[in-house]
C-alpha cells in the first residue's frame, strides 16, 4: 500500500518527530495485546531467613549463681563487683559493701546508700549514720567494737547509691536479693534489724514499718527485727520512744542468746 504523502512531506514529518525524542517505530496496524498469551510467570524462589532469636538475660538467674558461689565475704564482695546488670552501677562512685564486725551477733540491712556513703563507700556514714551509732550506742553497741559481742555489722538492700536518693524499685530488690541472703548466710548473725520499709520489704516480703516494726519474725532462718529507719526518726523525732522500746525488745533477744 502505497503513502499518499508526498516524499518531501513525509522526511519533514520524520525530522519533527526526531526532534520531539520519537526513536521507535510501530506496526503499520494495531495489536490487540490483550488477545495475546500472558507471559509465563517466572517463580522467584524466596530464600528463607531464619528469625533472629534474642535471647533474654535474667539477671535474678545470674546474680543467685554469682553469689551461690561464694564461700566467704571477701568472695562475695567480688561477685558484686563483677555484676554488670545492675544500671545503678553505672551512676556510683563506689560499691557499698559493709562495715562494723562480721563476728557480731546483730546485723542491720539498711535501704540503700546516700550521697555521703557513696563518696566512702561504707553505709550510714552520713547523718542518719550518726543517729544509728547513737539509737545503738545506748544498749552499749558499736560498730567499731573489737569485741564481737559489743560490736554489729550493717550492710544494705542495695550495695549501689540509686539516683537522686530514689527509693529502690522493685525489680532492684528482686536483683539483688540473691546477694543479701547470701550475705546474711556467711555472717550468720543472731538477729536481723530490717531498718526500714525498704528492708522489709526485700526481707519478709512487706510494706508498713508502723504495722510491723517492734516484733521479731522468723524468716528465711534467721531473727528478723523491723525497726524505724533513722533518717524517718531525723524527720519524725516524736517517733524516737518507738524506737527505744525497739531497741529494749533487741537487748533482752540478746541476753537470751
Amino acid at each position: 500500500m502505497e503513502s499518499d504523502i508526498e516524499w518531501h512531506n513525509a522526511r519533514a514529518l520524520l525530522e519533527w518527530q526526531l526532534e520531539m525524542g520519537v526513536n521507535e517505530t510501530i506496526l503499520d496496524v494495531p495489536i490487540d495485546r490483550y488477545a495475546l498469551d500472558p507471559l509465563p510467570v517466572i517463580a522467584v524462589k524466596k530464600e528463607t531467613v531464619p528469625p533472629v532469636v534474642v535471647s533474654k538475660v535474667d539477671p535474678v538467674a545470674i546474680a543467685s549463681k554469682m553469689a551461690e558461689s561464694a564461700n566467704s565475704l571477701t568472695e562475695l564482695r567480688t561477685m558484686l563487683e563483677a555484676f554488670d546488670h545492675c544500671e545503678l552501677k553505672l551512676g556510683a562512685r563506689n560499691l557499698v559493701f559493709s562495715d562494723g564486725n562480721s563476728d557480731a551477733p546483730i546485723m542491720i540491712v539498711g535501704e540503700a546508700p546516700g550521697r555521703e556513703e557513696d563518696q566512702q563507700g561504707k553505709p550510714f556514714v552520713g547523718r542518719a549514720g550518726q543517729m544509728l551509732d547513737r539509737m545503738f550506742a545506748a544498749i552499749s553497741l558499736d560498730r567499731r567494737a573489737q569485741e564481737a559481742e559489743k560490736s554489729i555489722y550493717i550492710t544494705n538492700v542495695l550495695p549501689w547509691r540509686p539516683s537522686q536518693n530514689r527509693d529502690p524499685r522493685p525489680d532492684e530488690i528482686a536483683m539483688m536479693w540473691p546477694f543479701l541472703k547470701k550475705h546474711i548466710s556467711l555472717v550468720n548473725p543472731s538477729v536481723v534489724i530490717a531498718m526500714g520499709n525498704i528492708s522489709c520489704q526485700a526481707l519478709l516480703g512487706e510494706k508498713g514499718i508502723t504495722k510491723l516494726r517492734g516484733s521479731l519474725q522468723q524468716r528465711h532462718n534467721f531473727d528478723i527485727l523491723p525497726m524505724f529507719h533513722p533518717a524517718y526518726l531525723l524527720r519524725n523525732p516524736s517517733a524516737k520512744k518507738y524506737a527505744w522500746a525497739d531497741l529494749l525488745t533487741l537487748k533482752a533477744r540478746i541476753e537470751q542468746i
